[in-house]
């Protein structure tokens, strides 16, 4: 099967489209033929072995040390069932389904396994696959820190870099919780967070949200970069600071606001089950969640994908198509 393989970290052009040996599923196991991807920032931190201030050690650690672990990367996927093992009964042949291998990764292939337990389920009715695979890690994040911190209808949440991978999730969720929301982006992308259901947005190219006499709940920094301290006073005496990044210097500074006050700083890794993928597609179906699409990438060209996302100007998910008829 065709696969993007890396052997070593570095910029885009280390990822390399090979010929590899197709997987067998164990008895447990699905074997999905796919035909959408995605390329995350995460991913792009896996491929450079990068990660914010304070982490890239850890990081090198957990990807290896002086190559990478597993050569294949990507974590969200779209296909369908092309083989099961003998001990599968959820999935059968020709299923259509969605999901994310977080840890083992292994999206950016024509074929992959995961364990029929994973985080992998029949996908929409109402999407396409490559609308489907643009929902898993952003929705299954924000509904993850949402729950956390038990948001609950008529309070106001403020998300930072509200038209992100995750951002565009935490915007729907929260609305669909009863939520008033206010989105923080950028110029060119204020129409689609308002699109999304945001009450109000926030230019920050030309707005500073700390200077405003607004008051909020929750707020939720998807991408690592609201100013610490004007957030926090913008939060309520018991409100909400949320990150899904950090650096190490902002990590010591989330520690002195909860021993210095009463708002609280929430930080997770996220543990997603199928049943939380479920409740999400439940959702779509229901009309109630969407996926956007920034940019489509054939695999042969997923470099140039990985070098869009690192500019950090996309808005919604950048998909990767898979062609198995070549």
């Amino acid at each position: 099967m065709k696969a993007i393989v890396y052997s070593k970290y570095g910029p885009p052009e280390v990822l390399q489209l090979k010929e590899v040996e197709k997987p067998v599923p164990k008895v447990n196991e699905v074997l999905i033929r796919i035909y959408a991807t995605t390329v995350t920032k995460y991913d792009c931190w896996t491929r450079s072995c990068t990660a914010p201030p304070g982490f890239r050690l850890l990081t090198r650690m957990a990807s290896g040390i002086r190559k990478p672990k597993k050569p294949i990367i990507g974590m969200e996927l779209a296909g369908e069932i092309d083989a099961v093992g003998n001990a599968v009964k959820l999935f059968k042949k020709g299923d259509q389904v969605f999901g994310i291998s977080l840890m083992n990764m292994g999206a950016y292939a024509e074929y992959i396994c995961l364990p029929e337990d994973g985080v992998v389920t029949i996908k929409p009715t109402n999407m396409t696959y490559e609308e489907s695979t643009a929902i898993p890690y952003g929705a299954l994040t924000a509904l993850h820190f949402l729950r956390k911190v038990n948001i609950q209808s008529g309070q106001k949440i403020l998300v930072f870099g509200a038209s992100g991978g995750i951002g565009l999730y935490v915007v729907q969720l929260a609305k669909y919780f009863g939520a008033e929301v206010t989105g923080i982006c950028s110029t060119a992308k204020l129409e689609l967070v308002k699109s999304l259901g945001a009450d109000k947005v926030i230019d920050y190219t030309k707005e500073d949200f700390t200077k405003r006499d607004e008051i909020y709940d929750i707020i939720f920094d998807t991408i690592g970069k609201s100013p610490f301290s004007g957030s926090k006073k913008s939060l309520k005496k018991d409100g909400i600071y949320l990150f899904t990044t950090f650096g190490l210097p902002r990590l010591l500074r989330m520690f002195w606001l909860k021993l210095t006050s009463k708002k609280k700083v929430v930080f997770d890794v996220i543990d997603p089950k199928s049943e939380d993928l479920i409740y999400i597609k439940e959702l779509i179906e229901a009309g109630k969640l969407k996926s956007v699409i920034d940019k489509r990438y054939p695999l042969e060209q997923i470099a140039r994908a990985h070098r869009y996302v690192e500019t950090g100007h996309k808005k919604g998910q950048v998909v990767i198509t898979i062609d198995h008829s070549k």
